[in-house]
């Protein structure tokens, strides 16, 4: 698999992987898959990879590794001993964002359209979109996760990878977990994101069945490729999430909105009501998924044996738990953990966090759990069971 290197600092390398794209909008097209590498000292031993994936609408580099006091949670686990590596599927931060016709990539939802005026001209995209489709699907995503396996085992030498996620990332790496659990080692998954009434398969195909050809969405599914997030629109999520004091630091907003327009260079000269002022827009891809639901989790009886899962989620998430009457966007962190087939499982419930724990105060907690859970396959003692953590630290047992 080639790569080219971008920049290198002493243990620090950003990267390109080479792919062939096989989402509907450019399949076949040789692509770039962003990945950074935090590379731990060498120990003598053998290399730990680590890989992390972003969620929906946050880039990697933004989420992952935050240059901001101690909030780099891949360079915390680099410190630890481990190669960690986030990456970035196409349509994200760093990596390829394909042209969809001659507006390349600017077709989001038509309600959104007019935070596009004046930053660009919104003149000339109204009316039909030129690519009026999904971006991603499940196939394309795992395909773009196994590239960076690939990739990653054959940097290091090793047979196994380590997969950390945040979010909707559960979505990617808990059914690559399940196709190939000879090349995982295990799975610490961040304020999962589990529809237990989701979609089985692809259209027309079988949950793992080898899917050749591009999948598109049955029409008028989405009718755009992406929507665009603001800066308030972050902050208003943030709020929602924000029940302790000093949950999170004064400024973090400022401090993460810009990590997200550092990896979006387009997105950030979008947006606002002056001409030649762009405040910024987070472009974000509209993915249609399938595969991770209370069927196929228990496929083949892998999580929970051959790949242990430990879930950490916060206690204020409002993100990740809604309402059984949602169908599809029904989510439920505590059905994705009953519904792990087998015993090697662990769930931690932490005070005082939510959905954004990443960039909140408890996320030097999330760090130390990380490392334990991919150290000892435990955490303050616990190997398995569902529990809480409470403010004074202590682990309690809840009912499962």
């Amino acid at each position: 698999m080639a790569s080219t290197v971008l920049t290198a600092a002493p243990e620090v390398t950003d990267l390109y992987v080479d792919h062939v794209s096989t989402i509907p909008a450019n399949a076949g097209h040789q692509v770039k898959l962003f990945v950074r590498e935090h590379k731990a000292a060498s120990h003598g031993g053998p290399r730990r990879p680590v890989l992390m994936l972003h969620g929906r609408s946050v880039a990697a580099a933004a989420g992952f590794d935050l240059a901001y006091k101690k909030y780099s949670w891949a360079a915390e686990l680099a410190k630890a001993g481990f190669d960690a590596h986030i990456m970035e599927l196409q349509g994200s931060g760093l990596s390829t964002r394909p042209e969809m016709g001659t507006h390349k990539n600017v077709s989001p939802a038509p309600s959104q359209r007019a935070l596009l005026s004046p930053n660009p001209n919104a003149t000339p995209y109204t009316g039909a979109v030129d690519y009026a489709a999904q971006l991603n699907n499940s196939q394309s995503d795992w395909d773009e996760v196994g590239a960076v396996v690939d990739w990653i085992l054959a940097r290091t030498g090793v047979s196994q990878v380590d997969l950390v996620g945040w979010s909707a990332a559960a979505q990617q790496l808990g059914p690559y977990a399940i196709q190939h659990p000879d090349k995982v080692r295990s799975l610490f998954l961040l304020a999962p994101i589990f529809p237990p009434n989701g979609r089985d398969s692809a259209p027309g195909t079988d949950f793992g069945a080898p899917v050749h050809l591009p999948v598109s969405a049955p029409a008028g599914a989405f009718g755009y490729p992406m929507t665009v997030g603001t800066k308030d629109g972050v902050d208003r999520s943030w709020k929602n999430d924000l029940h302790c004091p000093d949950q999170r630091e004064n400024g973090m907003l400022d401090v993460v909105w810009k990590a997200m327009m550092a990896v979006d260079p387009v997105g950030a000269t979008w947006g606002g009501p002056t001409s030649g002022q762009p405040e910024g827009l987070n472009r974000i891809r509209n993915s249609y998924w399938w595969g991770w639901n209370k069927t196929t989790v228990r496929l083949h009886d892998v999580l929970g044996d051959r790949v242990p899962v430990c879930i950490v989620y916060g206690e204020h998430d409002s993100i990740i738990n809604t309402s059984p009457d949602l169908g599809l966007v029904y989510f439920s962190t505590t059905e994705l953990y009953r519904n792990i087939p087998k015993p090697r499982k662990l769930m931690i419930r932490i005070t005082c966090a939510g959905h954004q724990v990443v960039w909140e105060r408890q996320a030097k907690l999330v760090h130390t759990m990380s490392e334990h859970w991919l150290k000892q396959g435990k955490i303050e003692g616990a190997e398995t069971g569902s529990y809480a953590r409470d403010e004074d630290g202590a682990l309690v047992l809840l009912e499962e």
